[in-house]
């Protein structure tokens, strides 16, 4: 991680008041006019500095301004689409407005949407302007309520594109491609990702001014969500596009954090159980052991991964899979853990709010155990939160507050815990 000068730090929170304060988002209301007083212009520019500053890496912690950083956190991955569409715009606001409230201080969403519907990336290096301003919303409005952003560059899977749209991308262009592997090796599919990476990192944004690479709102950039390999189950596939993808994004943008985009399946390197057949191609050792890659994370599904055994054996599979790889971060790779995707869905047997609440509870339990001990993992973001009114994107995971008034209380608490930590 590279410290910033002091001079170039105050010099990029400074402009990123003047520029992306509550005066800069007033034309975007439309038909609504305010007037700021000086007091209240000054509150809100005293809590935009208390919250603005890079998020670094000491070890196996996160600091922000000089103190330890505890997260709490969200998965969105449909804001950069939602605030595109004049129809759904104002969701994002409010989906910022309510988790903030709650306490939460991370959401993790997707930059990127390639060659699909409504496509950020309509074609290699070719984007369409107006998804990119909604992407800007989207940053400019977490920074507006304090929260910080993963942003995720690319997917493993086919929705929203993925790599596999790369790889038909570069057989239209006469690249011998077979199979979606072929993301990982082909170098001109590769330059498309990394063409992409820099179109991302170096954009600025529409609204505040600031390029992303110098906006503290954004907390890590994420390599690929749920990275997986069809034919290589050696790992090196996958490890050498890591340590070749977590180089160049740091060559361009050395003020934020890094992280693979991992399940936390376990590769070669280590003798943990492995869930069923998930022997993918990753390996979360390896994977995060990469210089540039700043801490580790896990995804965790057991009615998917182990959904042949009882609710018992799920309970303690998620025991063993959340212990095992706290003490990995700890003990081997000696870095930061999140738990950047968890959730029940209410589509599988036997499912109530009861028992989505306490599953909650029980990994909001082992953060915070983590945490408070002085361990690696000191953040966990469930999948996913959702405003009133978008039912199109529910998938049985979705937690509405407003529904869910029990959900929010165990998140509330959860979120109080951890900004009492010191």
């Amino acid at each position: 991680m590279c410290f910033q000068k002091v001079g170039y730090l105050l010099f990029a929170l400074i402009t990123n008041l003047l520029l992306s304060g509550q005066y800069g988002n007033c034309n975007r209301i439309i038909g609504h006019n305010h007037i700021h007083n000086k007091s209240h212009t000054h509150h809100l520019a005293t809590k935009r500095l208390n919250q603005s500053g890079f998020v670094q890496r000491s070890g196996i912690h996160f600091i922000l301004n000089g103190k330890s950083l505890y997260l709490n956190g969200f998965n969105s991955y449909f804001l950069m689409n939602i605030a595109t569409d004049p129809s759904t715009k104002s969701k994002v606001t409010t989906i910022f407005q309510e988790t903030s409230k709650h306490g939460l201080n991370l959401a993790r969403t997707w930059a990127f949407n390639d060659g699909d519907y409504k496509p950020l990336q309509i074609s290699p290096g070719t984007y369409d302007e107006d998804v990119f301003k909604g992407l800007d919303f989207v940053v400019s409005e977490a920074g507006k309520y304090g929260v910080k952003l993963i942003l995720s560059l690319v997917n493993n899977w086919n929705d929203y594109g993925g790599k596999n749209k790369y790889v038909k991308w570069g057989k239209e262009r006469g690249q011998n491609v077979n199979n979606d592997d072929d993301f990982y090796i082909n170098p001109v599919v590769k330059q498309y990702y990394k063409n992409h990476v820099k179109a991302i990192l170096t954009r600025k944004n529409s609204i505040n001014g600031l390029a992303y690479k110098d906006d503290p709102t954004i907390f890590a950039w994420e390599l690929i969500n749920e990275p997986r390999s069809q034919n290589d189950s050696s790992g090196k596939l996958i490890q050498d596009w890591v340590s070749e993808m977590a180089a160049y994004v740091k060559s361009i943008d050395s003020n934020h954090l890094l992280e693979v985009g991992l399940e936390g399946f376990y590769g070669e390197t280590t003798s943990r159980n492995k869930p069923g057949y998930y022997n993918v191609g990753t390996d979360f050792i390896s994977n995060n052991k990469v210089p540039q890659i700043d801490f580790a994370t896990i995804h965790l599904y057991p009615d998917q991964w182990v959904s042949s055994t009882n609710e018992t054996a799920q309970d303690e599979f998620v025991d063993t899979w959340v212990k095992d790889h706290i003490q990995d971060s700890n003990d081997v790779l000696k870095k930061p853990i999140l738990i950047t995707e968890f959730g029940k869905s209410s589509k599988s047997s036997g499912y109530s709010l009861d028992k989505r609440n306490s599953y909650f509870s029980k990994l909001y339990n082992f953060v915070y155990s983590s945490a408070s001990n002085g361990g690696p993992c000191v953040g966990g973001l469930f999948w996913q939160f959702m405003a009133q009114g978008l039912d199109n994107l529910h998938d049985g995971y979705e937690v509405i507050f407003e529904n869910d008034p029990s959900t929010a209380t165990v998140v509330s608490q959860q979120s109080k815990r951890m900004s009492n930590l010191k």
